[in-house]
């Protein structure tokens, strides 16, 4: 008859190699076991509290779990990826798993006593994965274990009235701030940690008691406040995810709003860098349009001005730096400035064009930057002109009874900033005593023409202004209806600046 076997008991941990064994009338050895746990209460047998399963900062023991960040030997605080104490009772193949496992949130709770409450249960994040979580006493820990990686911090507001005798037996001082009066602000910690974590959500805990001193911590900065005599895993683990996720929103709300203030000013300053043409006493009529390349922007590497000296005569001026940037239109507002100044100050023609290249020469940040630029004067009778051109197209002409056409170009100088020492001969115009005088830039006559790769050129401006003119257009009209079809045949948004500029002068 067979012997029968008896069954077969479950084998502790201790037994099989996977925990060091404890003294049967002591219960865990002072190498085992954690800081603060009774000799009575047996590892196998208790479920500690999860504060207690990370280590304290002042824990000297040596760790020997297999995946225990090394970090939970130091002094500065706890990280408790490992979810247990060396020593708890867990097998190590336990705490290497848990190790291993992947976060995407790392907790930072900030109290001065980790081992009682509140108590922060084992959290998980919305998948699932742990919630790291690390333990500073005072704020000088939290500000070195304050790193990038950290999302959320919990703070104890009971923080800022630490015991003075406590403060004594810790060795150097909570470093909070708060010490040296009982009665101290609580908010004050608060308002620290969010100095210190300006990037970081702040959920304040509180007790259930005290519910106004929370909403008062809401309004002060923390995303949240917690009873930390409610809390359990479920709604810890949901109201840091949601402090996060605030947090988020917030910054980014507040980035648009600053984005926004940036842009308005932006704007301002750009619509302030645009000229006010001065022709008080003319009789010529004044037009412009004006379209940068750069999108949502006001000012390009296009400029251009009109100015009337106390002689009578009119000045007018259009130039385009190459490029389309904010450094292009930062030097195209110089070079408009200058000019403005040199014109009012008596320099015309060849004279004033080379003193602008030397304030061109000076100002650009490349050598290899250059401006066009077509100038203008008109005599106080309004029947002459004088015209300079460095490197730029010519003027349109139009009167009545005769087609417009394009002023002469063969007189063309260099552009700005190509060639030292470089001249611009003054060509003489007459322009009657009724005439249209249209200057513009190259991104008017530079756009597509349909899908292909042919451009508008000026023989098609000219052709184009032509019929707008047959059909009665003149002033703002012709310029609104001349930039608009330019770009309907290109296809949409020109990707060069765009400026014209129209004088009128009637009988």
């Amino acid at each position: 008859m067979p012997v029968p076997v008896p069954r077969q008991r479950a084998i502790p941990a201790v037994e099989c190699g996977q925990a060091p064994a404890a003294s049967p009338d002591s219960g865990p050895s002072k190498e085992q076991a954690p800081p603060g746990t009774h000799p009575a209460e047996h590892p196998t047998t208790r479920r500690e509290n999860p504060t207690e399963k990370r280590e304290k900062p002042t824990d000297t023991s040596p760790d020997t779990s297999t995946g225990t960040d090394s970090r939970t030997s130091t002094s500065t605080g706890t990280d408790s990826r490992t979810g247990t104490d060396t020593g708890a009772g867990r097998t190590h193949t336990d705490r290497t798993t848990q190790s291993a496992a992947p976060t995407n949130l790392t907790v930072l709770l900030i109290e001065d006593d980790p081992a009682g409450s509140p108590i922060v249960p084992d959290l998980l994040d919305q998948a699932g994965k742990p919630i790291r979580v690390r333990t500073a006493r005072n704020l000088t820990e939290a500000g070195r274990l304050l790193t990038d990686d950290v999302h959320c911090i919990l703070l104890d507001l009971a923080l800022s009235a630490p015991a003075p005798a406590r403060t004594s037996a810790d060795g150097g001082g909570n470093g909070n701030g708060g010490g040296d009066a009982e009665d101290h602000d609580e908010l004050a910690v608060l308002r620290h940690v969010l100095e210190l974590a300006p990037r970081h959500a702040v959920l304040a805990l509180t007790s259930s008691s005290d519910a106004e001193r929370g909403a008062e911590a809401v309004a002060v900065g923390a995303q949240d406040y917690l009873f930390r005599d409610e809390l359990d895993g479920r709604l810890l683990s949901r109201a840091i995810r949601y402090a996060v996720e605030r947090k988020r929103s917030d910054s980014a709300e507040r980035r648009l709003a600053e984005g926004r203030l940036r842009a308005q000013e932006n704007r301002r300053l750009e619509r302030g860098l645009l000229p006010t043409p001065l022709l008080a006493g003319s009789p010529l009529r004044f037009a412009a349009r004006y379209r940068p390349g750069r999108s949502r922007a006001l000012l390009g590497g296009d400029f251009y001005d009109v100015v009337r000296t106390p002689d009578g005569t009119v000045h007018a001026m259009i130039g385009d730096v190459c490029g389309h940037g904010p450094d292009e239109a930062a030097l195209g507002v110089e070079l408009r400035i200058a000019w403005r100044a040199l014109t009012l100050a008596g320099l015309c023609g060849d004279e004033l064009l080379g003193t602008l290249q030397q304030v061109l020469e000076h100002e650009r940040s490349d050598d290899e930057i250059f401006a066009t630029l077509c100038a203008v004067d008109i005599s106080p009778d309004g029947r002459r002109a004088g015209l300079c051109l460095a490197g730029h197209p010519s003027p349109l002409l139009s009167r009545p009874g005769e087609p417009a056409r394009l002023l002469p170009y063969d007189n063309n100088g260099p552009a700005l900033g190509l060639l030292p020492g470089a001249r611009w001969p003054r060509m003489q115009v007459e322009l009657g005593a009724e005439w249209s005088l249209m200057l513009y830039t190259d991104g008017l006559i530079e756009g597509h023409v349909g899908e292909g790769r042919e451009r508008l050129g000026q023989d098609g401006m000219v052709e184009m202004v032509r019929r707008q003119l047959a059909e009665g257009l003149a002033g703002e009209e012709l310029l609104r209806a001349t930039v608009n079809e330019v770009r309907e045949l290109n296809g949409g948004e020109l990707a060069d600046d765009v400026a014209v500029v129209l004088l009128d002068r009637t009988a």
